[in-house]
């Protein structure tokens, strides 16, 4: 908005040419947007406590976890209102990336804010059937590969690049768009899944973001790209200036989930952060690089995979079913190792830097 407001004003004044610069707006809508979720957060806070939106916590869960019952949820409404209040004042509007941004952002978001409607206010203990919550997200994730490529005017769209080789490029061609399906809607679930400690999924999901948010920003710029020889996307530098906003909401919401959490993140902010996080990647032709940074959240998948099938199959083959871990996802595993809640999530945090740091290593070896 301030782009299509003021940058027209730069032929009086050159002041207002900042506005033409991604990495100003991107400070802007970093800025933005953690501000904005720091100070509407003890509203929302407020009106979820009003409205007896609060955790309940199933049996199977850690001991420890029972204290935690009656904390506010549904708290991903601060993040994806800081994140669109900050886009719609920073980003070119007109950008057809970021008009996918938005789809991702209200369809997952509202998929998720429904699951979290029925279980807090009509009390469905489950919310959304899974099966539904499944088709939910397909759909959705369906009308996004759609409209990435058919809307797309970049004939090499459907191209998968392949990380740690030079040019080495894998056209997917109509196999693109159930690719995508299975993209945004196993990233969606993967952060849910790891969304079950104070400041867990927040804190990773920054971390990634940040990853994302340097790769876009690279192919976005022709010099940048050019030099280190990765494809030149025109419209990744709008996405760096999204991703900056979504890492100032993220950080905004992390500074009252953290532990003790005042606030948990709910399906409304997991289902449609995590689908975010794979629609930006798609747009960069960054799948496997999305993998690489966010490989905690793929772990904490595999874990209930793992846990859910070893238990079928010992129970078949030995009449009674065993455990992989303690308990899964992974992260509850070593809270019933007796590691405290904050000491995790530190560790995943740090892992989470590694990962990142693997990735982008990664740009030097194509």
């Amino acid at each position: 908005m301030l782009y299509h407001l003021l940058y027209p004003l730069a032929k009086y004044s050159i002041v207002f040419n900042v506005f033409r610069y991604v990495t100003f707006r991107s400070i802007g809508a970093f800025i933005t947007a953690l501000l904005f979720s720091l100070l509407y957060a003890p509203t929302i806070i407020k009106a979820l406590k009003k409205g007896n939106a609060v955790e309940t916590i199933d049996e199977d869960m850690p001991e420890k976890h029972k204290i935690k019952a009656g904390t506010p949820t549904m708290g991903g409404l601060i993040i994806l209102v800081g994140l669109i209040f900050s886009s719609l004042f920073w980003n070119i509007l007109t950008n057809p990336a970021i008009l996918m941004m938005y789809l991702a952002t209200i369809g997952l978001g509202a998929l998720g804010f429904i699951d979290d409607y029925l279980k807090n206010f009509v009390k469905a203990k489950k919310g959304l059937v899974p099966k539904y919550k499944l088709w939910g997200q397909i759909v959705v994730a369906l009308i996004l590969a759609l409209a990435i490529y058919f809307s797309s005017s970049d004939a090499n769209v459907t191209n998968l690049q392949i990380p740690f080789f030079k040019n080495l490029i894998l056209p997917l061609g109509w196999l693109f768009i159930p690719f995508v399906i299975f993209m945004i809607t196993g990233s969606s679930n993967a952060v849910n899944l790891t969304d079950g400690l104070d400041g867990l999924a927040a804190g990773t999901l920054a971390i990634a973001a940040l990853g994302l948010g340097i790769m876009s920003y690279i192919k976005g710029h022709f010099v940048a790209a050019e030099y280190l020889n990765l494809e030149f996307i025109p419209n990744a530098g709008e996405l760096t200036v999204f991703i900056s906003a979504l890492i100032g909401a993220l950080m905004g919401f992390l500074w009252y989930n953290s532990y003790p959490a005042q606030v948990f993140m709910g399906d409304t902010g997991s289902l449609a952060l995590g689908g975010i996080m794979a629609v930006i990647s798609v747009l960069l032709k960054e799948q496997i690089f999305l993998f690489i940074i966010g490989f905690i959240f793929v772990f904490e998948t595999l874990s209930v995979i793992i846990q859910r099938y070893w238990f079928k199959y010992t129970k078949k083959k030995f009449g009674a079913g065993r455990r992989a871990f303690l308990c899964a996802p992974i992260h509850h595993h070593y809270e019933l190792k007796g590691l405290h809640e904050s000491k995790i999530v530190m560790r995943f945090y740090i892992v989470a830097m590694l990962l990142v740091a693997v990735g982008l290593s990664t740009i030097k070896l194509r």
